[in-house]
């Protein structure tokens, strides 16, 4: 995508972090997305972050209402969606209020003074109007008659009532920042097109405010010179945008077609996973079957039964989803079946945050079932990545015989990244264990001597006539046992065979330094976060800090034990109240060992984490 020609001298940034804020009814997501693409397409590395209550629609204007929208692009490698922002864009007073603290001092704020009514302003618990008592005085403040402008714009197409014009502003805005960013609004003119073509007056008004955005934007004194964040390095080859949950229904349509095998999907709707339900649907003509059940135990049992009808067999959730899943899932461990349980995390308990983002449930996914019940769990650190892991977790379960727990979260569920797409040939190969008779005597319980995996004879197929279900099982011929002495070996086979998944995964590479003073643990989506700021403090002279992340949590990598005793000081940084420390303490005794927690259904910002890392290295 070409720069605009300007007629004004254009000045240079490396990376540039923008908020647009408002009503949930003010397409503040869509807003952000279209800007993400556009730079995207530009070739800018790209982060970003939705925010939105959990509300269909909160009430108009108030201050738990306001949904938001960040991006942070650059020339340069971007890992987070940024911490403070350069614009902000707040359509109404409550987001403006509760967001003004992220804006950097002396940086520009765009409002629709429209909305900044009486009313409004009461609802925002703003006592005086801050656009006239002096309190942005630190802050370049453009006031635009954002709603006014619009409605002008549009009064001379025909089939709009007001209501209709005013859904329009959004785009208002994002005309002013595409100028001001020298962005071009061809590729979401083009986005109207395709999306609106039933409706070719939509297609006109929105385009029609987003061109009068654009060049209202031009004449604005405040805004002397536009801006340039040049297309970023990366490594060679066709790149999209993507968002974390449609990567990983990708993932596993990739799984799927490597492994030569149908793939299943029986889940029950939450947020936020409902979307690689809705993606997956999509792909019937992939051979993927998709079963939207009546609830969360029916997603997980039609999946299981998939399964033993030898399918690629996924369930989708979150937190609460996931308690009910229990039983399920430990039956598919006892059987020994292969399973994919996807949960993308949010905050917890009970229905807790449910559009906030949180890493509470690995401990549930580790230990939540009755009795004995091991699984492999992984995790995925960013949006493009949950394709990789939902590909391992379809390779994990295929090839060992067990369920997998694939965790995300809803920060990388939502966010979006730049993916480089790959085609299957270029991914691992999927063995899996279908078993078809070859005339020898055979036993359902015969186990790989690698894996420990028994075989997988597929009903219906003569002679594969086997048992299964809860009950104990005999170790060789799986009829139900009650024998002591046989439970006790079941029991630690199936525990060794979690364990000796070991064999097959990566072991751990500590970034920037390999030994010294402090060592900065995290795990799942934490990753971009983390190595940002333990990046920023290397960069400033910090040499012994090292990093390390994980993305297999059972079995841990083979060699944690031997990188943790490289450092002097070890602190685990999660969004919980310190679940991977304790698993980490579980398993190795005698490290100084430290929390840094963070429970507010936001991720971690890079200036909180270098100031707990610089304390902590004094």
């Amino acid at each position: 995508m070409d720069l605009i020609e300007t007629k004004r001298p254009s000045q240079s940034l490396e990376a540039v972090v923008i908020r647009f804020v408002g009503d949930s009814g003010d397409g503040m997501q869509l807003t952000g997305t279209q800007f993400s693409d556009t730079s995207a397409m530009f070739g800018n590395d790209i982060a970003t972050f939705p925010n939105y209550p959990a509300e269909i629609r909160a009430p108009q204007g108030s201050l738990y209402g306001v949904s938001g929208y960040q991006v942070h692009i650059g020339s340069v490698e971007i890992s987070t969606p940024g911490d403070e922002v350069d614009l902000l864009v707040a359509m109404n007073p409550a987001g403006l209020k509760t967001n003004l603290h992220s804006v950097k001092p002396g940086h520009t704020i765009i409002v629709d003074t429209d909305s900044f009514t009486k009313k409004n302003l009461e609802k925002a618990q703003y006592e005086t109007n801050p656009l006239e008592d002096g309190s942005l005085a630190n802050y370049r403040v453009i006031e635009v008659e954002m709603t006014t402008l619009t409605r002008e714009a549009l009064k001379d197409i025909d089939g709009l009532d007001n209501k209709s014009m005013t859904r329009t502003k959004n785009m208002f805005a994002l005309g002013m920042v595409y100028w001001m960013y020298n962005r071009s609004p061809e590729h979401t003119i083009e986005f109207f097109k395709n999306k609106f073509k039933a409706r070719p007056e939509i297609v006109e008004a929105n385009t029609k405010v987003l061109n009068t955005g654009f060049y209202f934007a031009e004449t604005l004194e405040l805004i002397p010179n536009a801006y340039t964040v040049s297309p970023a390095k990366m490594q060679p080859g066709t790149y999209r945008i993507i968002m974390g949950n449609r990567a990983t229904a990708w993932g596993f349509l990739a799984a799927a077609e490597k492994s030569g095998m149908e793939l299943f999907l029986g889940s029950y709707p939450i947020t936020p996973a409902s979307d690689i339900l809705h993606e997956l649907v999509k792909h019937g003509h992939f051979g993927v079957k998709s079963l939207q059940a009546e609830d969360e135990i029916a997603g997980i049992s039609s999946a299981i039964g998939a399964s033993f009808a030898g399918d690629l067999a996924i369930t989708t959730t979150s937190g609460p989803g996931l308690a009910l899943k229990g039983e399920a899932l430990g039956l598919a461990m006892m059987i020994e079946l292969p399973l994919v349980v996807v949960n993308v995390q949010r905050g917890g308990p009970s229905t807790g945050l449910p559009t906030k983002t949180e890493q509470s449930d690995l401990l549930q996914a580790m230990y939540g079932r009755n009795g004995e019940s091991p699984v492999i769990v992984i995790a995925a650190s960013t949006p493009a990545n949950c394709f990789d892991y939902a590909y391992h977790a379809a390779k994990l379960t295929l090839e060992h015989m067990t369920p997998v727990l694939l965790l995300t979260d809803g920060y990388i569920a939502n966010g979006s990244a730049p993916w480089k797409i790959r085609t299957v040939d270029e991914m691992p190969d999927i063995k899996n264990h279908v078993f078809k008779s070859n005339g020898e005597e055979w036993h359902p319980y015969d186990r790989d001597p690698d894996t420990l995996a028994r075989r997988w004879p597929i009903p219906g197929t003569p002679g594969m006539e086997h048992r299964v279900g809860g009950l104990e099982k005999d170790k060789v011929t799986g009829n139900v046992s009650y024998v002591p002495e046989n439970h006790e070996y079941m029991t630690k086979v199936r525990a060794e065979k979690i364990k000796r998944v070991q064999n097959f995964i990566p072991e751990i590479t500590p970034e920037f330094a390999e030994e010294g003073d402090l060592l900065v643990v995290g795990w799942g989506g934490t990753y971009g976060s983390l190595h940002s700021a333990v990046k920023h403090m290397y960069e400033e002279g910090y040499e012994g800090i090292g990093y390390t992340h994980f993305n297999y949590l059972n079995p841990l990598p083979k060699n944690t034990e031997e990188v943790l005793k490289r450092f002097k000081k070890i602190v685990v940084c999660e969004l919980n109240n310190g679940q991977f420390a304790k698993v980490l303490r579980m398993h190795f005794d005698g490290h100084d060992l430290v929390q840094f927690n963070k429970i507010q259904g936001l991720p971690f910002g890079n200036g909180e984490l270098m100031e707990k890392f610089k304390q902590l290295l004094k």
